[in-house]
């Protein structure tokens, strides 16, 4: 039997790890680890640091490969169907960068780990790609285990002090891509994730003067930047400090909360 650990790190904050993930540590022979570059060490910093802090005695290997080419373009971001194409065949393609680090370096009787952001079940395709990976892996038995992380849902509520579902009412969880079709009309509060394209901004007026917005970014991180207030006054805000911090560093990762009212937390 050979074991992959599919284990939730946090949003940033070392000390997000949670007690069942640390005995998962520990019990890790291989870290799988994907390199996307210089642009984001800040990503590769973290695992170090939370390898170095739980896996001191340094009984483990760690097999790095580089991040598999996608395109990023205007072009595509703006083009659903182009996007869907290429999200498809970025997935292909890490799913066989898998299939060869885990049949080359991992051996019968050990464990394996992937250390992803945040958690495991939530806007990650680790265990999709690990499922469509090892359904017909040759050279034994393979078992897939979950380890649940926080999110950066959870680091954003607990950052601005919110509780996410009002009494009675729910909550979504969705991408820019989606809430730049504007807010649906039956849910009060949304949380947006991979929003690359800003698509709060550009929501149409009326949605946005009964808005409020609660924005993150590095969340966990000694960079964490926060940003809270009526959509139509902050906006700007967020738009000018977020351009500046992607400048900055090269790389953003911001979460935030679009809420119809504000009264009632």
């Amino acid at each position: 039997m050979r074991t992959v650990l599919v284990i939730g790190i946090g949003a940033g904050d070392p000390e997000h790890l949670t007690l069942q993930a640390v005995d998962a540590l520990r019990r890790t022979d291989v870290v799988f680890v994907i390199d996307k570059g210089e642009a984001k060490d800040d990503l590769l910093a973290l695992r170090t640091e939370i390898l170095r802090r739980h896996r001191p005695d340094g009984e483990h290997r760690i097999v790095v490969a580089p991040e598999v080419d996608r395109n990023r373009g205007a072009d595509v971001v703006h083009d659903d169907a182009r996007y869907r194409d290429v999200v498809v065949d970025w997935q292909d393609r890490r799913a066989e960068l898998y299939r060869t680090m885990l049949e080359t370096e991992l051996a019968e009787g050990q464990t394996g780990a992937f250390l992803v952001w945040g958690d495991p079940s939530l806007y990650d395709g680790t265990l999709r790609l690990l499922d469509r990976v090892l359904a017909d892996a040759p050279g034994g038995d393979w078992r897939v285990e979950s380890i649940a992380g926080i999110s950066s849902v959870a680091a954003l509520a607990a950052a601005h002090r919110l509780i996410l579902n009002r009494v009675g009412r729910p909550v979504l969880i969705t991408t820019g891509r989606r809430i730049a079709e504007g807010m649906p009309d039956d849910v009060d509060d949304v949380v947006v994730m991979l929003d690359g394209r800003t698509a709060f901004a550009t929501l149409p007026p009326r949605q946005r003067a009964e808005l409020h917005v609660y924005w993150g970014a590095y969340l966990g991180t000694p960079d964490q930047l926060l940003v809270a207030g009526p959509l139509d006054e902050v906006c700007d805000e967020i738009l000018q400090v977020r351009a500046a911090a992607r400048e900055r560093k090269g790389w953003i990762m911001d979460t935030y909360l679009l809420r119809r009212g504000a009264e009632d937390r």
